[in-house]
């Protein structure tokens, strides 16, 4: 089967991306064939060009996807249920999501939740899995008020959810244009700027049990210093450097420890989402062809929302 992909040859900006076509191999045992539907979009899909191991190249790009299942390797089970052909589905964590179709192992294949259409399906675990683990190091617990900054962000909404199923209480930074979003999502909306602490105590109820990082601004990480005294329920997925420097958590997903537990909750997410309990919302989408265009809007404005590219039925 001849398909569409996005790969980066050089590494570099994102003038170094091109649309091939490949020729893809019947898949092998636990593997299976997906005709993409959409792809997830994600800031790493234009970090991981900048640089890296020439022994690499080239690199296929999107580590999410959703579709159907078109051809399955012998022996091949998705992670939650039989891999049928037919089957709606989204995948993570995969090599080169943007595409028309691609082979994956069934290992990372899950049975599409009804409730989400491809582009929200293929978004779903890249944040979902951050902010799960984000939750996770920093031990939150039901009845505890935690600060959540960039609240209105994708991997914030998929934290205030995510907590809400949690028990907890989220006060949450954001612009003042957002605050709509926060609240819809159960946070408690405060806005950035001078005397952020100050707002920030007035509206809990009790301490700050944890805060969690996913702006990587110092106002953000000066608020989450002076909230939480225990270093060790302060995480961030941006500022790392900091993070090492002054003694807190940071987290991503090229870490060892981060990918195994990842990996370990993306069946409860695609629960939560086929409960309802877990949207993700959807800002955009552009064609397969426009992958360059998607990642430009990406890199230089907050879209309110995640991005999908939408390939065309067919698989070429």
């Amino acid at each position: 089967m001849i398909a569409r992909r996005w790969v980066a040859p050089a590494y570099g900006g994102l003038d170094v991306l091109r649309e091939v076509e490949v020729q893809l191999e019947p898949p092998k045992p636990g593997e299976v064939l997906l005709e993409v539907r959409a792809s997830g979009v994600n800031p790493i899909d234009y970090k991981i060009l900048e640089a890296g191991d020439p022994k690499q190249l080239p690199v296929a790009v999107g580590f999410e996807a959703a579709g159907i299942l078109r051809f399955v390797g012998p022996g091949t089970t998705l992670v939650n249920g039989p891999a049928e052909i037919g089957t709606e589905v989204l995948a993570y964590r995969i090599s080169g999501g943007y595409a028309s179709a691609v082979v994956v192992p069934g290992s990372c294949v899950f049975t599409k939740p009804s409730t989400l259409s491809f582009p929200e399906a293929a978004n779903l675990l890249l944040v979902g899995t951050t902010a799960a683990e984000m939750l996770h190091v920093t031990g939150v617990r039901r009845g505890e008020t935690i600060l959540i900054h960039g609240a209105s962000g994708s991997v914030g909404v998929s934290v205030l959810q995510q907590a809400k199923v949690l028990g907890a209480r989220v006060i949450g930074t954001a612009s003042e244009r957002n605050f709509e979003t926060v609240r819809k999502f159960g946070g408690v909306p405060v806005a950035y700027g001078e005397g952020l602490v100050e707002r920030i105590r007035a509206l809990a109820p009790g301490p700050i049990a944890a805060a969690l990082d996913a702006a990587g601004t110092d106002e953000a990480i000066d608020a989450s210093l002076a909230l939480v005294s225990d270093r060790q329920r302060i995480v961030t997925i941006v500022a790392i450097p900091r993070a090492q420097r002054e003694g807190f958590l940071a987290i991503m997903n090229a870490f060892p420890e981060s990918g195994r537990f990842r990996d370990s909750v993306r069946g409860n997410l695609v629960q939560l989402a086929a409960e309802g309990r877990l949207q993700v919302p959807i800002a955009r989408t552009f064609s397969l062809d426009e992958a360059r265009e998607a990642l430009e809007l990406l890199q230089t404005k907050h879209p309110g929302g995640k991005l999908a590219l939408l390939a065309p039925p067919g698989g070429t």
